[in-house]
């Protein structure tokens, strides 16, 4: 597999190099599609393209999707806020295309990631293939009825109801341990952190939005971009005692 990028920064991800690659400024041939990383090959059409191994983002950027995912931008923050770390074991609930999970088992010793329909374990599973993972379980099974993991150093929740597992959580969390909560509306924050603070054996931290806006810079025309990531969920976090 590798990529080409285009001096705009249009990517162009080759899955097979055994045979010539078609792009929107020409093709590119199947010896040039072999050369080391780095390398700058040709079109038919003379344009010039930079030749690249992907990195894990190339690929994640291709992962099949059905549900919405969380943004990269929550993600981001979620990784760093609890500053995972790599002997850590984390329990992920509401896969969805498994976007969260994915990205966790990047940064830790074992993800065990909960997912009730089966049409969505499927395509956590192709993901998990895509990728090569062999630190990342899909497992079908209702995380408001229980977590079978213990002593865990965190747990993820992108669920409609997640209230339902502060009660599982306390119990499979260790001191110190992570319960990290993301949710698209008022509501849902709400009553997560309600429940929450019924429990003493839970400190909360805070809920937060995280906000994206790009910008455009072209020599001293400097503006941001008019379109940007506002909303796309709260974060709240939470700490076992």
């Amino acid at each position: 597999m590798r990529l080409l990028i285009h001096e705009t920064g249009r990517t162009f991800y080759v899955k097979d190099i055994s045979k010539d690659y078609h792009t929107q400024f020409g093709f590119v041939k199947q010896s040039d599609l072999k050369k080391k990383a780095g390398s700058t090959v040709k079109t038919n059409t003379g344009k010039e393209l930079t030749l690249m191994d992907p990195s894990f983002i190339d690929l994640y950027q291709r992962i099949r999707r059905a549900p919405q995912i969380i943004p990269r931008k929550d993600i981001g923050f979620i990784i760093a806020e609890t500053g995972v770390q790599k002997n850590w074991n984390i329990v992920d609930a509401g896969s969805g295309s498994g976007a969260l999970c994915i990205y966790l088992s990047q940064y830790c010793k074992k993800v065990t990631s909960y997912e009730i329909r089966p049409d969505f374990q499927e395509i956590v599973k192709a993901n998990i293939d895509f990728f090569g993972i062999t630190n990342l379980t899909i497992k079908n099974k209702d995380i408001y009825k229980g977590i079978s993991e213990k002593n865990l150093d965190m747990i993820t929740l992108d669920l409609p109801e997640p209230w339902l597992v502060v009660k599982p959580a306390e119990t499979a969390l260790k001191s110190g341990g992570f319960l990290v909560s993301y949710s698209p509306t008022v509501p849902q924050m709400m009553d997560f952190v309600t429940e929450l603070k019924k429990f003493s054996t839970f400190i909360y931290m805070k809920s937060i939005e995280v906000q994206v806006r790009e910008w455009e810079v072209e020599k001293r025309r400097v503006r941001p971009k008019s379109v940007g990531i506002a909303h796309s969920g709260f974060i709240s976090f939470a700490r076992r005692r």
